[in-house]
């Protein structure tokens, strides 16, 4: 008769892992496969191409890591095809659960920064190329909310830098070698705003940029692998 998990993690605790990492290591699962849950809750994604020798791992493992992030009230997910994946918040119904990933709160400037990068990336994907982006075009493009942003020239500028510098920061935009001001948009960007998303927020931020309704910060808040 098959051991339980439980007998065999008790086991574990009282002889030592089987690996033996480190001193006290009492863990179970070999080093890669640790270094993809460390990767995934510390965030904000796990990416194959820049995690080339985690997403074997992933793979391999898939079924424990989800097993194990459920123990922390987490979801895995995964978009296979671009070797993507990151963790969010489980949906727990009514269970008081604590809240383990972070949430970036996210500007007007922001939102509509990441709404175009998500554009741009959908017309890459239909060309079936790499979708990259200058940052004087990204200024270009938020230049038509400047009135909505209300401040000078010289301030506007300074506020689309700085969302600039935080969706880098969330490794969405990855800045591409030997290029001071191009940046590659990450795929992750497609599991954080659905079609239904960009339809409804295009059309708000059209409206905000033509004045037609008062001006809102909206609130987006993707985790913080997270961002979906």
């Amino acid at each position: 008769m098959r051991r339980s998990e439980y007998e065999e993690t008790r086991e574990s605790e009282e002889t030592g892992s089987p690996f033996g990492l480190f001193a006290g290591d009492s863990g179970e699962l070999p080093l890669d496969t640790r270094r993809v849950l460390a990767q995934l809750l510390a965030g904000p994604s796990l990416d194959g191409r820049r995690h080339s020798k985690l997403w074997p791992a992933l793979a391999r493992d898939e079924v424990i890591v989800r097993r194990r992030l459920s123990e922390l009230f987490l979801d895995l997910v995964i978009e296979p095809d671009h070797q993507i994946a990151f963790t969010r918040q489980a949906d727990v119904g009514d269970l008081e659960t604590p809240i383990l990933l972070r949430r970036a709160q996210l500007t007007f400037l922001d939102s509509v920064c990441l709404l175009y990068l998500r554009q741009l990336l959908t017309l890459a994907d239909a060309r079936g190329e790499r979708a990259v982006v200058a940052g004087d075009a990204i200024l270009e493009h938020l230049s038509i909310y400047e009135r909505a942003v209300s401040t000078d020239r010289a301030g506007f500028i300074k506020r689309v830098h700085a969302s600039i510098e935080k969706i880098k920061k969330h490794s969405i935009l990855l800045k591409i070698r030997s290029s001071d001001d191009r940046f590659e948009i990450s795929p992750t960007l497609k599991l954080l705003f659905s079609a239904e998303e960009i339809l409804a927020l295009t059309k708000l931020y059209e409206q905000m940029a033509s004045g037609e309704v008062p001006v809102v910060s909206p609130k987006a808040e993707p985790d913080e692998e997270a961002e979906s």
